[in-house]
């Protein structure tokens, strides 16, 4: 939605983001790394969007958001559908929806959606769903709408707050970050050069919690946006689990709040929760740290209940945890009990089609004794960065192999 120069300061050399970079490149946006990982993106006056590479666009989720996105300067073009994990019926309708009441019309054709435009100001809008995506779909639409829109059941989210903090960079007005209300003052045209610090990943801090938890080591994680896994953080505790949290200190983009986290060993001491553990919305515990509960609930004394509400095939991912010897029960296809604790046994297993999922089979392969194989970790390495050599770094003994 910028005209102007966009940097991004550290960010992630991971495969969605390739992914989203090629489609970029592919409408004749610009697009360089320099040192440090920064990333610079220039947007030209006039993108080719008949040029739009549909196969990269086909590999993630986060195409949707170039409807709210390009709406404000092309009355009619096309999104191939999105892809990214593989989580059961994940309609498409909310963010239809949405932006509809920005005046635009989708439907749905073989492959890709066409979009039309006959803009409009929506004044106040009600989300069909309480989505990050759909929230930020309706955010870029509203940055450029110059008349004021209130965004009601918006996600309050990490991801929803950082690109908040990112168009107040670019002179749009929002009120209500971290709410379910947002209250938007767009620009018309936004032409700045603007630098911005994307916020740490708390997820990914979540990753390395729960790594140290099931393999029973002491690591310190640095750099944590903690007051956005607060929740999880206290069901460690209650669990057992001894956590030291430091004095906290400002992200590089001078608005969240981090602090560095000393993970303690537990030294097989933690117990199950009595209640069931399930995501729910902000700020509460977040879908995408549900399933790092797994390996950690294996290592806990007693039955844990994990109900993953959200989503219809992501509770049966969990059940390939049994390969690495933990005891899974499937309930239903939301509901699965953990009995711990699990000696955790080595395998060869290959990546289920959901990030999460599949990261839990490296943890438990942490955990587990002897030499064991993972394969097409490509659906890893959509959200991790490096992970392998972080992970040796700490300690463990991982060789990637390119098969050919």
């Amino acid at each position: 939605i910028n005209y102007g120069v966009t940097r991004f300061k550290s960010f992630p050399r991971i495969e969605e983001v390739y992914r989203i970079i090629e489609v970029l490149e592919s409408i004749g946006v610009q697009v360089k790394w320099l040192p440090d990982n920064d990333l610079e993106i220039r947007r030209p006056e006039k993108l080719e969007l008949d040029k739009l590479d549909a196969v990269a666009a086909r590999k993630t989720r986060s195409v949707l958001m170039l409807i709210g996105a390009l709406l404000h300067d092309y009355p009619s073009f096309k999104i191939p559908y999105a892809g990214g994990c593989k989580l059961g019926e994940r309609t498409v309708e909310p963010h239809l929806f949405a932006l509809e009441e920005f005046g635009v019309s989708i439907v749905a054709k073989s492959g890709h959606y066409n979009v039309t435009v006959n803009k409009k100001a929506p004044g106040e809008i009600v989300l069909y769903e309480s989505g990050n995506t759909v929230t930020n779909n309706a955010l870029l639409a509203a940055a450029r709408t110059p008349q004021q829109t209130t965004i009601q059941a918006a996600s309050g989210d990490y991801m929803v707050q950082d690109l908040c903090y990112f168009l107040r960079k670019l002179g749009v007005a929002i009120d209500g970050i971290g709410s379910q209300f947002l209250t938007v003052k767009g620009v018309e045209r936004i032409k700045k050069n603007v630098t911005y610090a994307p916020t740490e990943d708390p997820i990914e801090a979540m990753f390395f919690i729960s790594a140290a938890v099931t393999t029973n080591s002491k690591i310190t994680i640095h750099r944590v946006p903690y007051k956005w896994i607060g929740l999880e953080l206290l069901k460690l505790k209650k669990m057992g689990l001894k956590l030291h949290i430091s004095e906290p200190y400002k992200a590089a983009n001078g608005m969240v709040d981090l602090a560095d986290i000393v993970v303690e060993k537990h030294n097989g001491n933690l117990k199950a929760l009595n209640e069931k553990l399930h995501p729910n919305l902000y700020p509460g515990l977040n879908p995408d740290n549900l399933p790092y509960f797994v390996p950690i609930a294996a290592t806990c004394h007693g039955r844990t209940l994990i109900h993953d509400w959200m989503y219809e095939n992501r509770a049966l991912y969990f059940t390939e945890m049994t390969k690495v010897g933990v005891q899974v029960e499937l309930a239903d296809p939301h509901r699965i009990y953990i009995t711990g604790p699990t000696k955790f046994s080595a395998a060869d297993v290959t990546c289920p089609p959901a990030l999460r999922p599949a990261s839990l089979l490296l943890i438990g392969m942490l955990a587990a004794q002897g030499n064991s194989i993972l394969r097409n970790v490509y659906t890893i390495n959509r959200g991790y960065e490096d992970i392998a050599e972080r992970l040796n770094s700490l300690g463990a003994h991982i060789t990637v192999l390119h098969e050919i």
